[in-house]
């Protein structure tokens, strides 16, 4: 029966409380500023970590897209020889879903003598997903069409600066250097699609070609490759793909996982996951000093009714329940309020894109949100722990009120 009472009290004074002071409504406002302190707190964390879960996830899979999960190439800077045989056992992995041979150098690039600019050309046998899924215009067809001339993939921001669309004619030159030799070649191209991903140093840099035609402008042979994109099951880490390929291969292959390839960039996402836990800490600490100076409050205007309960029997443990009670109703309202609220801004941006980010800098239009019943329920547990950490002092306080003394005060 106390237990129903206590929380009973406890439910009153969150509703209704009120000072008997002249300024009686300022309690009730400071118990609204402690839900709203709570509120806040909950709402901006639940939005910080899945802005910073969706940041890491996009550029996760844009990188993913362009490189896939694991690089096979030569420790020598040099091309990758007898390929075929690279790729029977790299299969031969149970975790290997997918190979696909890559011929990749520097050339130039010209639509006329007016636009030039120095590109990566990507030789493979079909545009990866991930180019195909964002193109702007065109296809990701790499073979002639209707007799034309082969097709070539450029991104928005090299066609932007060669002034390319699609259907324009553009021209390779490559000079390569190989065994003390040099060789020269030429091969013009369609524009038959235009990607973009917002990877600005990705956009204005690579462009994707057919294999063989790669082959052919590069002067390698028919079974060199530069290097081998491993794509492997998923939950499979990278790290200890790399690993294993590493034991398979000879010298001088070697397997470098994605976050291995792309370093500095990853380490750079890392740093923008570690700010979370000073975000996490300064919300913390507000809202515990909020509960706890209302907390505080509360007692101090509800002295005498305290005593009224001390006299009437009330035990000490029963005061202090009132009050953890309090601080715990104080933080279920706001974790309510706050994750209710972040869901709505969360959807509002997913649909309209109101955060808009400077592509150059985060190579992402607008803020990413990615939304985990996870965070939600961990952010739930430890505001509700920390509220009944925060609202311990002030119950203690509570509990130890003398009756005559409470009962007189007034």
């Amino acid at each position: 029966m106390s237990f129903r009472l206590d929380s009973y009290i406890a439910k009153r004074y969150l509703k209704g409380a009120e000072g008997t002071s002249e300024g009686k409504q300022f309690l009730r406002l400071i118990t609204y500023i402690a839900v709203a302190g709570v509120t806040v707190g909950v709402m901006a964390l639940i939005l910080a970590l899945s802005i910073v879960r969706g940041f890491s996830q996009e550029i996760r899979s844009k990188v993913v897209g362009f490189g896939a999960h694991v690089q096979v190439e030569s420790m020598r800077d040099e091309p990758l020889v007898d390929a075929r045989s690279l790729i029977e056992i790299i299969e031969g992995q149970t975790f290997v879903t997918s190979v696909s041979p890559v011929v990749q150098e520097f050339v130039l690039l010209r639509r006329s003598s007016q636009e030039i600019d120095g590109v990566s050309i990507w030789g493979t046998d079909e545009v990866p997903d991930y180019i195909s899924s964002s193109l702007l215009s065109g296809d990701a067809s790499l073979t002639p069409q209707n007799g034309g001339k082969p097709g070539i993939v450029v991104g928005s921001a090299l066609a932007r600066s060669l002034g390319a669309a699609q259907g324009d004619i553009l021209t390779a030159f490559s000079i390569q250097s190989k065994g003390g030799r040099t060789s020269r070649g030429v091969s013009q191209f369609q524009v038959s699609g235009i990607y973009e991903t917002s990877l600005a140093n990705f956009d204005e840099l690579y462009v994707f070609v057919d294999l063989d035609r790669a082959l052919q402008l590069l002067s390698y042979a028919p079974d060199e490759v530069t290097r081998l994109d491993v794509r492997v099951q998923e939950g499979t880490d990278y790290t200890f793909a790399a690993d294993r390929l590493d034991e398979q291969l000879e010298f001088p292959a070697i397997a470098r996982p994605i976050t291995e390839v792309y370093r500095s960039l990853f380490a750079w996402v890392n740093l923008q996951e570690s700010i979370i836990p000073l975000i996490i800490s300064i919300i913390i600490f507000v809202a515990a000093v909020n509960i706890i100076g209302t907390l505080l409050m509360i007692i101090l205007e509800k002295n005498r009714e305290m005593g009224i309960l001390a006299s009437m029997g009330a035990t000490a443990a029963f005061r202090r329940r009132i009050f953890v009670r309090l601080g715990l109703f104080i933080g279920a309202t706001g974790v309510v309020i706050g994750e209710s609220l972040a869901i709505i801004l969360a959807v509002l941006q997913l649909r309209f894109e109101m955060i808009p980010l400077p592509s150059e800098a985060y190579y992402m239009k607008t803020a990413p949100i990615e939304l985990s019943p996870v965070d939600f329920v961990l952010v739930a547990v430890i505001t509700l722990a920390l509220c009944a950490i925060s609202s311990w002092i002030p119950a203690r306080y509570a509990a130890k009120i003398e009756p005559i003394n409470a009962i007189q005060s007034r």
